[in-house]
């Protein structure tokens, strides 16, 4: 049996999902709360649906049967404040549940971020060695917690401690597809794009204030959310060499590409607007991301990152603009 954490959440739901699919016993740990959480599992029979308070209960009741742990529940919000909540969650719970595969000889595969690159200045390469990942500088407490945890995993390794069997903490990159209703002002721009294109027939972006960037012309690595899946599930049942990686398609694209890919999955003209980038943001903006991925294909990794005017069209088209858009 596989434990999903954050499993229904977003990319935990598709990764839940893909398993199911391939007709393995899944249980889950998440809080579902008042929200339509409970939809993105809503197609797929369960061993177990765990509230996060139960975590270790559920664990020692379910310890012969567990396979895999693939731990992506967290405070993803990069604007959670609660720093002390944010560690706990993002990095005493890892911990823990790191310390339980030990003990029980189960891999752990882990969600880890790109948030860890801060402002990139220092690239976006995922070397893991203690000195590389020194030298990132995260921006926020939810980027912090992330590398506080990659860097606390390989010290463990690095010092000869006990370690999962098999582990992986992955740097997932701008993250889009079918499950993540829920996320509020943290979904993708891809169906922030769709419900703007429906609303009012046009899509509004950031204007640059870099002389670099043409407006819309802010780069970022977006990656479908299904290769993620697969990549974690692979990294839980067959990967050899163990360590952190980025997740992305390796392959910059501006969100003036991204929204027009909408448009077109929508059968409909572009139409763009830009407005003035917001004076908090002005400084601190992020104009280029993408995601290292040599490392990973070295590993071996099978997935090969889809398109993303192909996963903008699957998206669009065989969920958002369908009456049950949950996978």
């Amino acid at each position: 049996m596989f434990i999903v954490t954050g499993g229904a959440g977003f990319i935990g739901s598709n990764i839940v999902a893909h398993l199911c699919e391939q007709g393995k016993d899944v249980a889950i740990i998440d809080e579902l709360g008042d929200e339509a959480k409970w939809k993105n599992i809503a197609k797929h029979v369960l061993e177990d649906v765990i509230h996060p308070d139960q975590t270790f209960e559920a664990l020692e009741r379910h310890r012969d049967r567990v396979e895999a742990i693939i731990h992506m529940g967290a405070i993803s919000a990069t604007t959670e404040r609660d720093a002390d909540l944010i560690a706990r969650t993002n990095f005493t719970l890892s911990r823990d549940l790191w310390d339980w595969c030990c003990e029980n000889g189960v891999p752990f595969v882990y969600a880890s971020s790109a948030a860890t690159y801060g402002d990139g200045d220092e690239g976006f390469n995922d070397d893991d060695d203690a000195a590389s990942m020194a030298k990132l500088r995260p921006l926020n407490a939810y980027g912090w917690s992330k590398w506080q945890f990659d860097c606390w995993a390989r010290n463990q390794v690095d010092k000869g401690r006990v370690a999962p069997p098999r582990w992986a903490g992955l740097k997932f990159f701008n993250v889009y597809g079918p499950n993540e209703m829920h996320k509020g002002s943290m979904r993708s721009v891809a169906i922030q794009v769709f419900e703007q294109v429906m609303e009012t027939g046009k899509m509004r972006l950031f204007a640059s204030d870099h002389p670099d960037y043409e407006d819309g012309g802010q780069l970022r690595d977006f990656v479908w959310v299904e290769d993620c899946a697969r990549t974690a599930i692979w990294c839980a049942t067959e990967m050899e060499e163990s360590g952190i990686y980025n997740v992305g398609s390796g392959k910059a694209r501006s969100f003036k590409d991204l929204a027009i890919a909408v448009f077109n999955a929508m059968g409909r003209e572009p139409v763009l607007d830009y407005f003035d980038m917001p004076d908090k943001l002005k400084g601190q903006y992020q104009y280029f991301t993408e995601a290292r991925m040599s490392r990973l294909v070295a590993a071996g990794c099978p997935v090969n990152a889809t398109p993303l005017e192909e996963g903008v069209r699957r998206y669009v088209q065989d969920f958002l603009a369908t009456d049950d858009p949950y996978r």
